[in-house]
């Protein structure tokens, strides 16, 4: 089959699938934003997208419609062009309805068979909105934004043939006959390469050096903020640094805003929640890393005796998965994404997201009794083994699902 992948930031999640079919003898292509300079063994194609400046005034509850339509129409006349001048023709479109960009590919193509990876469907209650009420009053105009936010999202899964999820409580947030489309196929994550390994070692900015079994603390972010509790976890660290004076505590994670609003004070959220705590922190134990190299992360995540993991009820992180896959007690946030995965006691711990005093205790439990939570760490990693696999388990899942619609084109 021709298969054609779209993804503003290709490959993103289909960073394994298009290889593997294209292994299987699919011919597989990708069309993405001209910024994106990933790399990417498949043929990528690029179309143009400038944003318009939009006037909230005038486009008020349509501004996330208006802006995701107009990249959707810069894709379809991409692929619009690609049709007349090239003859070309998928039999399968694969695209990310995150950012508009299937919108409109079914008017180009109406006898393709198009896959939305439906990630999360936006909704006034039971979600993100209004769950930290801190930085996101439960207002009726937030209920009303949310549920205008998620008008692409509905218009992308309508013109779908189906759609695809990884867990089954981002699933949940779709409305019901939209997720009777949905199939529910993790991501993947490499157990063979994300793996506990006690030679392990992770040398800090600073010059020193950290290694296995070392007293340990990680918490990992693409970017630190309160949609992913960075907050909580810095206002919880006082006390855990004070009770455990042989502690690291090693941050990674940029400071730019990936969800949710920017900080009001202008300084980033990094700077914000670590001026709240600084005067009562060891700043020497405290590594703040950036945004860094897999392979660093992979040294992270195997030298930590202890990870915190803390979200919304949102998109689940990839990190946690692979933070369990290396073997790390994963202490957690308890919402639904979380609580699919990480079982209290059995493989990982869970802390009330806002208990501050609770996350010290159950972070300074887990750096000063690590031989306690040694079964939970096996724990952790079977469970992604058995559940989450790339290879043997989510992989030919999604390659199985992709190639169905070969027989119903």
């Amino acid at each position: 089959m021709k298969i054609l992948f779209v993804h503003q930031n290709f490959p993103g999640q289909f960073l394994h699938l298009a290889p593997e079919l294209t292994r299987r003898g699919h011919k597989c292509m990708a069309l993405t934003d001209q910024g994106n300079t990933r790399s990417s063994p498949t043929p990528v194609l690029r179309y143009k997208h400038e944003p318009i400046a939009v006037d909230p005034a005038a486009t008020r509850l349509g501004r996330n419609f208006t802006q995701n339509s107009d990249r959707g129409a810069c894709c379809a006349r991409a692929a619009l062009q690609l049709r007349q001048q090239k003859g070309y023709v998928p039999d399968i479109i694969f695209g990310h309805s995150g950012w508009g960009e299937t919108l409109f590919l079914k008017e180009v193509w109406p006898e393709a068979k198009l896959i939305v990876y439906a990630e999360f469907y936006y909704k006034g209650r039971g979600a993100d909105v209004g769950f930290d009420t801190e930085f996101s009053p439960a207002t009726f105009d937030q209920v009303m934004i949310a549920q205008a936010r998620a008008a692409h999202l509905g218009q992308s899964m309508i013109h779908a043939d189906a759609g695809l999820t990884p867990t089954h409580w981002q699933a949940s947030t779709f409305p019901p006959p939209l997720r009777a489309m949905i199939e529910v196929i993790f991501d993947g994550a490499d157990t063979n390469l994300v793996r506990p390994n006690p030679k392990a070692s992770l040398t800090l900015p600073s010059g020193k050096t950290l290694r296995a079994g070392d007293e340990v603390l990680t918490f990992v972010n693409r970017n630190l903020e309160p949609y992913r509790g960075y907050h909580t976890f810095m206002r919880a660290l006082p006390e855990v640094m004070a009770a455990r004076p042989n502690a690291e505590v090693v941050i990674v994670g940029g400071d730019e805003v990936s969800y949710g609003a920017a900080s009001k004070d202008g300084k980033g959220w990094k700077e914000t929640f670590l001026a709240e705590v600084r005067d009562r922190l060891d700043m020497s134990r405290v590594h703040f890393m950036g945004k860094v190299r897999y392979p660093t992360f992979l040294s992270i995540l195997q030298v930590s005796r202890a990870h915190a993991y803390l979200t919304y009820p949102f998109v689940l992180s990839w990190s946690m998965i692979e933070a369990m896959s290396a073997g790390c007690h994963v202490v957690g946030s308890h919402v639904p994404p979380v609580t699919e995965v990480i079982e209290d006691g059995v493989n990982g711990s869970l802390v009330d997201f806002f208990d501050v005093p609770g996350w010290s205790r159950a972070l300074i439990t887990a750096l000063g009794e690590p031989e306690r939570f040694a079964d939970l760490r096996r724990a952790a990693r079977q469970a992604v083994i058995s559940r989450y696999d790339l290879r043997s388990v989510c992989l030919p899942r999604m390659v199985s699902f992709v190639e169905s619609f070969a027989t119903k084109r």
